[in-house]
């Protein structure tokens, strides 16, 4: 007997996470954000490889600007649509998924044992830190994207 008002239990947020549906626009958006990301790697590649960046053209630092820009409010785009609607199944895959990318660590040290006198690092360390950075803190946003209804 208890003489003290009662407490309900309530659900946490948790438990009701990845049972909403995201918009369906999500999937298309997820599929361009990747190709968007796939595009935008380029751009420290070529710089990478590059020993005179000063002779690109004009344009190129602009294109690489615009589209970091775009990739990044496109990302965002695929959290918000995603946001509170993460399951369980994009999660574990977002766990395999960084099983697998960790060992691009791995490789890129092997690469700055292997060629690194002939990469410029400080033309590209930089823009591939941001992308991985970018591409892992998005990852569950976009597997739950991608699963969305076509």
């Amino acid at each position: 007997m208890s003489s003290g008002p009662t407490q309900q239990r309530t659900i946490p947020d948790a438990a009701v996470l990845g049972t909403q549906p995201v918009p369906r626009w999500s999937r298309p958006l997820a599929v361009a954000t990747a190709a968007i990301f796939c595009v935008s790697t380029v751009f420290p590649v070529v710089a990478g490889l590059s020993k005179n960046t000063g002779a690109f053209p004009k344009w190129w630092g602009i294109a690489d600007v615009v589209l970091a820009f775009v990739l990044a409010a496109m990302v965002f785009l695929v959290m918000v649509a995603a946001h509170g609607k993460i399951s369980r199944q994009a999660d574990d895959a977002t766990y395999r998924a960084y099983r697998i990318l960790t060992h691009g660590i791995f490789v890129m040290l092997v690469v700055f044992f292997l060629a690194g006198e002939r990469i410029t690092w400080i033309n590209c360390l930089t823009g591939f830190g941001w992308r991985a950075w970018l591409l892992l803190y998005a990852l569950p946003s976009l597997f739950t994207a991608v699963k969305a209804p076509k």
